[in-house]
């Protein structure tokens, strides 16, 4: 009996033994493969998303040889103001406001570059509202009329003070100028500088490396802009597909530099792709079925008339990356937080994983939304002081085109941050649920504690 008992405990427990461990290594070797299926599944799209946006990108880049829109003669120079010369402002139509005695008059202008540089010209001041007030010592922007005749006024001067040709030129020996000038405005050149350097020191400062990618990412979205979309554009590519190629390439290089090669990282670029193309979708159909050309003020018939543009197509680009200035923020942060939340509770799956993350992400869109309104109504205030000084009905005011059109900017925007929410939650819960616990054991075999059993309940 006891031999016996011995014989079936010891072969029991030697058993027991034999098959736990490699029960828990048969464990352990899925749930070590299930990173490695995610990362394989994740390249399949990745690969091809970014060998064919490097494809498009090449196809459609720019020749150079963008047209120039008629009348875009105008050239702006540098100038130093060297002496104010306040005047009368004259008669005021009735009605009109009186304008800011400190914007009537003349002021000499020393010219810093061009044909006349070094030459001083007498120019009159801006008036009207808003008009700039000058002291000597300001640097400026003027603008040089090309083809003024030798003998010619400035026709600024010509225009504001109706003196003549030969009354300049007694008091200035600089008014017989070939070329026409105009002073335009101050030159802030030193000041978006300063305020440059700031905001890199700043973002320096607090995101140290992450903050040096960040400016790395930024900087190569302004390229990609001025170098890719907005030549592509004015050589009379499609704007959508410009668009599209674009906001891909912007994607795909800014996230992955400022964030990181990581499966989080790529859940956020699956995410923001997925919702983007969500987002152009409902953009077609709204302007599609709202009717909207695109043309609702003067630049943009001015784009449509001296150009090949289809300004309907610049509306969707427009929206397009619009949207994806706010969308890579939601879809990184869903990524990031179903990840933070995966590693703090090992036990949750995928439907906890998934319902904890949309909580944050339904927080998360309740402001944003709120910021996308606040954003285009400040843009838009003085147009809708307009109409209201205009005292039109809300309906009429609603369904102009300015409007209407920034109201399906805000609709269409704010719907594609919606999608981008489940969208990259399921995503990062998917991953998140397959990866392995830090201590290299598996989150589906990790040992049971009280903390993980309340978590359960």
């Amino acid at each position: 009996m006891g031999a016996g008992h011995g014989h079936g405990h010891v072969h029991g427990h030697g058993h027991g033994h034999a098959q736990g461990p490699g029960h828990g290594q048969g464990r352990r070797r899925r749930g070590a493969g299930a990173p490695r299926r995610a990362v394989v599944a994740t390249l399949a799209v990745l690969v091809p998303l970014a060998v064919a946006t490097v494809v498009l990108l090449v196809w459609l880049w720019p020749s150079g040889r963008t047209e120039v829109p008629a009348g875009a003669g105008l050239d702006q120079l540098d100038g130093t103001v060297v002496a104010v010369h306040p005047g009368p402002c004259g008669e005021v139509p009735e009605g009109a406001a009186a304008p800011d005695p400190a914007t009537c008059g003349h002021a000499t202008v020393r010219v810093e570059e061009g044909p006349d540089v070094g030459r001083d010209v007498r120019l009159a001041l801006p008036r009207g509202p808003g008009a700039q007030r000058f002291t000597a010592g300001d640097a400026v922007v003027l603008i040089r009329v090309g083809g003024a005749e030798e003998g010619d006024g400035s026709a600024a001067d010509q225009a504001a003070g109706g003196e003549t040709a030969e009354e300049e030129t007694a008091g200035d020996e600089t008014a017989g100028d070939e070329a026409a000038y105009q002073l335009s405005d101050h030159d802030r050149t030193s000041a978006l500088w300063l305020s440059a350097v700031a905001f890199a020191l700043a973002v320096i400062a607090f995101g140290r490396w992450r903050g040096v990618t960040a400016l790395a990412g930024l900087a190569i979205t302004f390229v990609l802009l001025l170098a890719f979309v907005i030549p592509g554009i004015l050589e009379g590519e499609p704007p959508m597909l410009v668009a599209i190629v674009g906001a891909a390439a912007i994607m795909l290089t800014v996230l992955f530099l400022t964030h990181g090669f990581t499966l989080t990282t790529s859940m956020a670029v699956l995410g923001t792709l997925a919702s983007l193309t969500v987002t152009g979708l409902l953009a077609y159909g709204a302007i599609t079925f709202a009717e909207l050309t695109g043309v609702t003020d003067d630049s943009s018939f001015m784009l449509g008339f001296s150009t090949r543009i289809d300004t309907q197509g610049l509306l969707l680009a427009s929206v397009i990356i619009g949207a994806l200035g706010v969308l890579d923020d939601v879809t990184v942060t869903q990524a990031v937080t179903v990840t933070e939340l995966a590693a703090a509770n090992p036990s949750y799956g995928w439907r906890r994983l998934y319902r904890a993350g949309s909580r944050v992400g339904r927080a998360h869109i309740a402001s944003v939304i709120n910021t996308i309104i606040l954003a285009y109504a400040g843009a838009s205030l003085p147009l809708l002081l307009l109409f209201s000084v205009g005292a039109q009905p809300l309906e009429e005011v609603l369904t102009t085109p300015v409007i209407a059109q920034e109201i399906i900017r805000s609709v269409v925007g704010t719907l594609g941050l919606i999608s981008a929410v489940p969208i990259t939650t399921a995503l990062a819960a998917l991953v998140a649920t397959r990866r392995d616990d830090p201590g290299g054991q598996p989150a589906a075999v990790l040992p049971s504690t009280p903390s993980l059993r309340r978590a359960r309940s």
